[in-house]
């Protein structure tokens, strides 16, 4: 799995350093709380949506473990003495920056599908065709939004050959 240093993570971020903590290195994007799995190797990137706000999880997770954050609002560093702490104006322009910055990586060709109906279908269906062939990464499930874009292409490894991915 395809891993980055807390200062390599920096300057793929493009956000202000609030706060340097203990390094770490960074394998995993942590959007969703309850989904935590490797705190260790996690950066929790705090967005805010229209029924949970991502920094009401900040504490919570910190005590579980993880120590890379990335928020868009002021942050009690103090209670988070060994976090890394980014803040930016947008914590999903920041993700859409680290995953360009992964895709960059990668010298391998990338099929983009889009438009309003049968996406999910036309990416399944070209996997089935492609995968006896290549090593391919794709969405998950229907991810085209513009958190499920940059999720997606996180998932590009070394290994691959080929990215299909939904967007839109």
């Amino acid at each position: 799995m395809q891993s980055y240093t807390t200062e390599q993570l920096h300057q793929a971020l493009g956000a202000r350093r609030l706060q340097t903590g203990q390094a770490g290195t960074i394998a995993r994007l942590l959007l969703d709380s309850r989904q935590l799995q490797a705190p260790e190797s996690s950066v929790f990137f705090a967005i805010a949506g229209p029924h949970h706000d991502g920094h009401d999880y900040i504490k919570v997770l910190y005590e579980k473990g993880v120590r890379h954050f990335v928020a868009s609002r002021a942050v009690d560093a103090s209670s988070l003495p060994e976090a890394n702490i980014w803040i930016c104006e947008s914590t999903v322009r920041c993700l859409q920056r680290l995953a360009a910055h992964h895709r960059q990586l990668f010298d391998i060709p990338v099929i983009g599908i889009t438009g309003s109906n049968g996406k999910t279908i036309v990416k399944e269906w070209l996997f089935q065709l492609l995968h006896p062939d290549y090593h391919i990464a794709r969405s998950p499930k229907s991810f085209n939004s513009q958190v499920g874009v940059p999720l997606s292409v996180w998932q590009l490894q070394p290994e691959h050959q080929l990215g299909i991915f939904e967007a839109g």
